[in-house]
């Protein structure tokens, strides 16, 4: 039969071993293929200037068949040193055709050329392309992760935004912008108070309801007074503690100076809210040269001294002379009513400026809004109890629906939350508390450095991504090259083996055709 027109195919991945087992090759062909890599090494020290030679030497390892083509350019290359017998005498000739001639000697060339290919083939085109899935995986890891340090910066940044927002500051010199906030306490506290009073006469009904409910369900007559502070607030308005506390104004005001401290910088913030506190000299009360020895019992008094008189008897009783010179005496007895004392420390504060009063006035309010919520809630029930209990009632009970009950709340919800309103407790909290501000300056400085640690991060994420698409540009042309000389080594190959066979075909597969 036949078999010339039958093609031999051969894998590559045994390619080697399939030359060995059909002895084109010897199984000790490295040994030798050494002695030929370094006549190689000196043999492309001297070289003619020409485009082919370098378009052969530049960027890839040198083999047989590379080695027939250099001979091809020096014969046009070194010409002129062809004698009459055909023979060349330049040396570099030479050079090359011993290295052509040590290859054929057992087929080493072969053996190479297989090697190469397997190489190619199983390593280094595999090779850069994983090296460009994980340079594209690195790359959709960085974009991920660029997202979500921009959306960590966004939050960070919205959060510090709205609470600027919330304080009405730039944001840009943080701390000192805090401390300045508390000038708006005074604007702010006006505020609250026209509100109050503009729902003055409801807050009162709610008031004398309330206290009209204590009174009647705990059996006392009109004796209870509920939410002092707050009724005072709607009569007096907003006096200083002073003024609530001893009922009458002071005649002087000196406000306690606010000291800020910024333990970070070791700074002080103050803020002058008055005049400095004049604690005064220490005044000496001089109560006269007063001694045992110069008191003299049973000597007449005169006028002006204190009459104790005698120790009375059964029989009399004498009337003790009260009647006391405090002019001559030393002492001195400030006036009392309007004319009253310095308010200083808290007392110089106002009513909805003090930590304890404010605190007592909100108490007052969400007590009075808790009382109206369950007076709503026990109406909207179906039960007939409460209306039973409310037989005896006063008038002001059982005028009550629980509409109007329910407008009653709406009033003191809208006053009531014009005091715990966010900003008002932030305030008041910077104006009375310096680590308060220490916190919510850091918590906004912190916020800050989220936003720019997460640029920054961003920012190496960016060069990265740069740098990983330039390797990748860098390692597509090589695998291309690659690619390609394999292709041309696999051709060549191919031929070669089919000369040993008589011309029949043969298929080097699995090689680069499946890449």
């Amino acid at each position: 039969m036949d078999d010339s027109h039958i093609p031999i195919d051969i894998n590559t991945t045994k390619l080697l071993e399939w030359l060995v087992s059909r002895r084109h090759v010897s199984k000790d062909w490295q040994e030798n293929i050494i002695k030929i890599r370094e006549k190689i090494n000196n043999a492309i020290q001297d070289m003619p200037a020409h485009d082919g030679i370098i378009k052969l030497l530049s960027g890839q390892h040198i083999n047989y068949f590379h080695c027939l083509k250099i001979i091809t350019i020096l014969k046009e290359t070194e010409a002129d040193s062809k004698n009459l017998f055909g023979r060349y005498g330049s040396q570099r000739m030479k050079d090359w055709q011993d290295i052509v001639s040590c290859y054929e000697v057992n087929n080493i060339y072969l053996a190479e050329a297989a090697q190469i290919l397997m190489r190619n083939v199983a390593y280094e085109v595999p090779s850069l392309k994983k090296r460009i899935t994980k340079l594209e995986q690195m790359q959709g890891e960085s974009d991920k992760k660029i997202k979500d340090y921009t959306r960590a910066e966004n939050m960070a940044q919205n959060e510090f935004n709205a609470i600027c927002k919330q304080l009405v500051i730039d944001g840009k010199d943080i701390r000192k912008e805090l401390v300045n906030l508390v000038n708006d306490i005074p604007e702010m506290n006006n505020k609250f108070m026209k509100n109050l009073l503009s729902v003055e006469k409801f807050m009162n009904v709610c008031i004398e309801f309330y206290e009209a409910f204590i009174n009647f369900h705990s059996g006392n007559d009109n004796s209870i007074q509920a939410l002092p502070l707050l009724k005072y607030l709607l009569t007096n308005g907003n006096t200083t503690t002073y003024e609530y506390t001893y009922g009458e104004k002071p005649v002087s005001i000196e406000l306690p100076q606010l000291e800020i401290v910024d333990e970070s910088e070791s700074k002080t913030d103050s803020i002058d809210f008055g005049d400095d506190i004049d604690f005064g000299d220490n005044v000496q009360i001089d109560f006269g040269d007063i001694s045992v020895q110069n008191i003299d019992l049973s000597t007449p008094m005169s006028e002006g001294d204190i009459d104790w008189g005698a120790v009375p008897t059964d029989e009399e009783f004498e009337i003790v002379d009260m009647d006391v010179n405090l002019e001559e005496s030393g002492i001195v007895v400030e006036k009392s009513g309007l004319d009253g004392g310095v308010a200083k420390g808290n007392d110089a504060y106002t009513i909805l400026d003090n930590p304890k009063t404010r605190e007592q006035v909100l108490n007052d309010l969400m007590e009075l809004a808790a009382f109206l919520k369950i007076r709503l809630y026990e109406m909207s029930s179906n039960s007939d109890l409460l209306l039973m209990n409310q037989l005896d009632a006063p008038a002001i009970l059982q005028m009550q629906s629980q509409e109007s009950v329910t407008a009653l709340s709406d009033y003191v919800a809208v006053v009531l939350n014009e005091l715990i309103n966010k900003r008002a407790q932030q305030l008041h909290n910077i104006k009375h508390s310096s680590k308060y501000v220490d916190i919510l300056t850091n918590s906004l400085k912190h916020k800050l450095e989220i936003v720019q640690r997460m640029q920054t991060s961003k920012n190496l994420l960016e060069d990265k991504i740069k740098e990983h698409k330039d390797e990748i540009r860098a390692i597509e042309p090589v695998i291309k090259k690659v690619i390609e000389k394999t292709k041309i080594l696999q051709k060549e190959m191919q031929e070669d083996l089919s000369k040993k066979y008589k011309g029949r075909v043969v298929n080097i597969i699995g090689g680069v055709n499946t890449m």
